[in-house]
């Protein structure tokens, strides 16, 4: 069974959760998610960038590409968004993914205020910086006081892995819209294969400089500890090097998924997600948890003792893999987080879970976030195994009075590829979240497409006011449906949208403004 103790002190409580970033034909989908002290989200994945609000509205979308608006980008992938909290502002990034040093770049923007659905400032990097022929990939950010950095590892144009290189970039530059100060460090002490800087974990940054960790990805018993010890403009900025002894770690093999053959890729032991507080560096990644099934591994390292402390997590029959972590806790001193992480096995389609693991690194029990609904084997080739991962998106909002996050994760669907599903996680029930622990399942919508009359159909597991609603692709509402009260068990409305222009649009169903469900419909009028 999973390994948590008898006393669970903080379960996940999975509140307010919708529909994300769909498919758009790459696997993984590479989830980053974002939220502002203001409550605005952003969710990107593979070629996607969504906004929405709390209540699961969509206030924007567009693809990767169309959001850069430049000519000379054709292939984006690796997105990743970040929310400064002492700036206020967003960071966008994503990378140009042609596997050529001729055309690698880096793709930064600076939202100009705390509003995404403003302006934004756009850069570009170049993605062999030292002229070697090598090209960017593996992106992970983080940022300080005053610097924004940006990690990843060289390829050369044939494939083989080069290096690692860490960018070094002047933000507040960026938030203004001037000229950039930047350099890049290369040739790094350890030769680490992912480094993974690691930002403030709550209100706030800190600095100068930044804390970065790397695992080996072929397994291990010491992590390589890196300290930037000042900002760019610092005469005797140095790059120190540590290496620290742990628990031996190793990968573990590949996962299987219900109702297919089809395999999914555990990847390696590389590090994943982390951030700093109060002296300790919070990291994970996933290996062997038991007899070559992939658990989390969970890490406090303290950079003043240079000691790591960690504990795995999961279950033999299953794997659980690609884990994000967030602080989940209201005082620096409180070492409680949450981590969001992919959970598969023969008897289960892929899903999206979290759990808590207290400031004694007890572990709670984890939490479904969303079911899978079906195997993902749309773009393996025949025997080779599916890919899962790369990342998990977490992000805490900083200001609310008890600890909240908001994570994204990938599930398969019933078409047997990706989507996305978003949801805030706290600690504690609410009533808004006991009201919407009655779910809708099984929703339908037919004929879909629709001429005129279409019909829905969903079950309700308690009695309960709801409301019916199509919106357009950008989230606005473009026709009230329903507003009453829906029983338990099967409910069947019937409705006609000859008022709208043909496309498509979305069907949502709400309870106390939280989305219960939501579908695509296409109207053929």
């Amino acid at each position: 069974r999973e390994n948590n103790p008898e006393q669970e002190l903080a379960t996940p409580i999975v509140n307010r959760n919708f529909h994300g970033n769909s498919n758009t034909g790459n696997s993984p989908l590479d989830n980053s998610i974002a939220i502002s002290n203001g409550g605005k989200i952003i969710s990107v994945a593979n070629n996607s960038i969504e906004f929405y609000s709390t209540s699961g509205s969509m206030l924007f979308t567009n693809s990767i590409n169309g959001f850069f608006n430049d000519a000379s980008i054709t292939d984006v992938c690796d997105p990743v968004i970040l929310y400064d909290s002492g700036a206020d502002k967003f960071i966008f990034f994503a990378q140009e993914c042609s596997g050529n040093s001729a055309t690698s770049s880096l793709l930064v923007c600076f939202s100009q205020t705390n509003d995404p659905s403003g302006n934004w400032w756009r850069y570009k990097f170049s993605g062999d910086p030292d002229g070697a022929g090598t090209w960017f990939d593996y992106p992970k950010l983080a940022v300080s006081t005053n610097e924004l950095y940006i990690t990843g590892n060289s390829f050369s144009n044939d494939g083989h892995f080069q290096k690692a290189l860490l960018f070094q970039i002047q933000k507040n530059g960026g938030f203004a819209g001037n000229n950039i100060d930047w350099q890049y460090w290369t040739d790094i002490d350890g030769d680490p294969f992912t480094l993974l800087p690691v930002s403030f974990g709550q209100q706030g940054n800190y600095g100068p400089g930044i804390y970065l960790v790397s695992t080996e990805s072929t397994g291990s018993s010491s992590i390589q500890l890196y300290d930037l010890s000042d900002d760019l403009t610092a005469s005797d900025e140095q790059l120190l090097h540590y290496t620290i002894p742990t628990v031996a770690y190793s990968p573990a093999g590949n996962a299987g998924q219900f109702g297919t053959n089809t395999l999914l890729d555990n990847g390696d032991c590389r590090t994943l997600s982390g951030f700093y507080l109060n002296g300790i560096i919070h990291f994970v990644f996933h290996s062997d948890y038991s007899n070559g099934y992939n658990g989390i591994n969970y890490n406090r390292l303290d950079v003043t003792t240079q000691k790591n402390t960690n504990s795995t997590y999961g279950l033999e029959g299953y794997e659980y893999s690609y884990p994000a972590v967030a602080s989940y806790a209201s005082s620096p001193n409180d070492k409680s987080v949450m981590i969001g992480f992919g959970r598969t096995g023969d008897s289960i389609y892929p899903e999206v879970r979290v759990v808590n693991c207290d400031d004694g690194m007890n572990w709670s029990s984890s939490v479904l976030v969303r079911e899978g609904e079906g195997y993902s084997d749309y773009t393996a080739n025949p025997g080779k195994p599916e890919r899962w991962g790369d990342y998990t998106g977490i992000s805490r909002k900083n200001n609310n009075s008890n600890p909240t996050l908001w994570m994204s994760g990938m599930y398969g669907t019933p078409d047997n590829d990706w989507s996305t599903w978003i949801a805030e996680i706290t600690g504690k029930e609410t009533t808004a979240t006991k009201e919407i622990n009655a779910r809708a399942d099984q929703l339908l919508v037919y004929p879909n497409p629709s001429s005129q009359d279409f019909n829905t159909s969903f079950e309700l597991t308690m009695d309960l006011h709801i409301r019916i609603d199509i919106h357009d692709e950008q989230g606005r509402i473009v026709k009230d449906l329903y507003d009453g009260e829906a029983q338990s068990g099967k409910n069947v409305f019937t409705f006609n949208t000859s008022s709208l222009a043909a496309g498509t649009y979305f069907i949502s169903i709400t309870s106390n403004q939280q989305i219960l469900k939501n579908e695509k419909i296409i109207l053929a009028n």
